[in-house]
């Protein structure tokens, strides 16, 4: 079974992206904070990354431009999920390293389905 490590500050998204995942047959491993992320990626190697794009301390986008730079943790698909929905913030997201945007309040079945397709490679 798959893991996805989902990196959200506020608890309610969090559950809502824990349970929409675990339904769709994943493990899912959790931080709040780009801190955190970073000492779980090393820990457990997820299979794919969904990342705030406002977290507390470093953004997502810092976050994942950090991910994909580092040669241990660059094949590792990442998921923005945002509020932030212009196409600009889709571009910047694209921009940093990410493999796919998805906006909030997230599209269960999209996030699955992405997340799914991403595993594949």
């Amino acid at each position: 079974m798959s893991t996805v490590l989902v990196v959200e500050d506020s608890s309610t998204e969090m559950e809502i992206l824990t349970a929409c995942l675990q339904r769709g047959g994943f493990n899912v491993a959790t931080a709040s904070s780009g801190e955190e992320a970073l000492t779980k990626v090393g820990n457990i190697k997820p299979d794919v990354i969904i990342l705030d794009v406002v977290l507390p301390g470093c953004s997502g986008f810092e976050l994942c431009r950090e991910l994909k730079a580092d040669a241990l943790t660059n094949k590792i698909p990442v998921v923005m999920c945002s509020t932030k929905s212009t196409d600009m913030d889709k571009f910047w997201g694209m921009k940093q390293g990410a493999d796919a945007y998805i906006t909030k309040p997230i599209d269960q079945e999209e996030l699955v389905r992405t997340v799914k397709q991403l595993v594949k490679g």
